[in-house]
C-alpha cells in the first residue's frame, strides 16, 4: 500500500454536477505512529484532544487494524477492520488507530446537494456514522478508481470521480441493508410475499391476506416488508399493478376501462388517478406517448 493523498481544485462547472470530490487518499499507519500525520492542510489536521469539524462529507474505509471513533452524535466506539466511518459537515469528531495495531485507511472527501439529500432522507445518519461492511473488494476498487483518476486530473475527471463517489455511497447502503436483512428465514418469507403479490396481480388481494397466508401477524409483516423492500406491502402491490398496466397500455386494442377491470381496480376513474400519481401521466397520455403520438 503506497501512501497517497490529494486535495483537488473544484470549478463552478464541477459544482453544477451536484456532487464534487474535494480530496482522497490512502494511508498505512504503523503501530505507534503519530496520528494523524502533519502533512495535511491546517483545515484538515486535528489532534485527539480538540477533535475536528469539517465543512464536507468524508467516507473512510478501515481495511486493517483497529481504532476508536467518537463524534457529537455518536459516543466513543471501537473500530475494527472492515468498518466504514462517515464524517458529516459541521459535526465535531475524532478518531485514531490503536497504538498497538495501527490501521490502513482509504478516504474520499466530497460535497454537494446530492449528499445533503441522502442525509435528509435518512439513508445515512449522524447517529450511526460507523458501518461495518467487512472486506469488500468492490468497495475497495471504487476507492482505487477515485485515487487513480486524481493522479492524472484529465479533462472531465471530476464528474467521473463524483459518479464513482455516488456509486460508493450506494454500495455502502446496499451492503448495510444486506446485513440488516441477512436473516435467511426472513429473506425467504419476504421473497414468498413478493411472489404472492405477483401471482395475485389480477385479483382482489390485500396485504392482510398475504400475511395470513404466510402465517405471520400483519403489523410485523408490514414493518418487515417495508424494511426489506423500501415500500409498504400495499404500495408494492399497487406498483406491480401499475407496471402491468404500462405493459397492457402498449396494446391499443385493449381499452383503459378493460385494463382497470383486468387489474381489479375499483373503477377506471380510480385506476386513472392512481396511474397518474405513480407515473405523472394519465393512462391515455401514457398510451399516446408510447405510440409516439405526442
Amino acid at each position: 500500500m503506497m501512501n497517497y493523498y490529494k486535495y483537488l481544485p473544484v470549478s463552478r462547472e464541477d459544482e453544477n454536477w451536484g456532487l464534487w470530490v474535494l480530496n482522497t487518499g490512502c494511508t498505512q499507519v504503523a503501530a505507534t505512529d503519530i496520528y494523524p500525520g502533519k502533512n495535511h492542510p491546517a483545515h484538515h489536521h486535528f489532534n485527539w484532544k480538540k477533535g475536528r469539524v469539517l465543512n464536507e462529507y468524508q467516507v473512510i474505509y478501515i481495511t486493517s487494524g483497529k481504532g476508536i471513533f467518537e463524534s457529537d452524535s455518536c459516543r466513543q466506539q471501537e473500530i475494527k477492520a472492515g468498518t466504514i466511518i462517515l464524517l458529516f459537515p459541521g459535526e465535531r469528531h475524532r478518531y485514531r488507530p490503536l497504538a498497538e495495531t495501527g490501521w490502513d485507511e482509504y478516504w474520499v472527501g466530497m460535497k454537494g446537494p446530492v449528499l445533503d439529500n441522502l442525509l435528509k432522507e435518512n439513508f445515512f445518519t449522524r447517529e450511526k456514522p460507523c458501518l461495518y461492511i467487512g472486506f469488500q473488494e468492490g468497495t475497495l476498487q471504487l476507492f482505487h478508481l477515485i485515487i487513480e483518476k486524481t493522479k492524472q486530473e484529465n479533462p472531465g475527471y471530476q464528474p467521473l470521480i463524483a459518479g464513482a463517489a455516488l456509486h460508493l455511497m450506494g454500495n455502502i447502503h446496499y451492503l448495510v441493508k444486506q446485513q440488516v436483512n441477512g436473516n435467511k428465514e426472513r429473506e425467504q418469507l419476504m421473497n414468498k410475499a413478493r411472489l404472492l403479490f405477483r401471482s395475485n396481480i389480477s385479483q382482489h388481494y390485500s396485504p392482510e391476506q398475504a400475511a395470513e397466508e404466510l402465517q405471520v401477524g400483519y403489523s410485523w409483516f408490514r414493518k418487515e416488508f417495508k424494511k426489506y423492500t423500501g415500500l409498504s406491502p400495499f404500495q408494492y402491490y399497487i406498483q406491480l399493478k401499475i407496471e402491468k398496466a404500462r405493459e397492457l397500455l402498449n396494446d391499443p386494442a385493449v381499452s383503459v376501462k378493460e385494463i382497470a377491470y383486468d387489474l381489479r381496480f375499483d373503477s377506471s376513474f380510480y385506476f386513472s388517478r392512481i396511474f397518474k400519481e405513480k407515473t405523472g401521466l394519465t393512462p391515455t397520455e401514457y398510451r399516446k406517448r408510447a405510440q409516439g403520438d405526442i
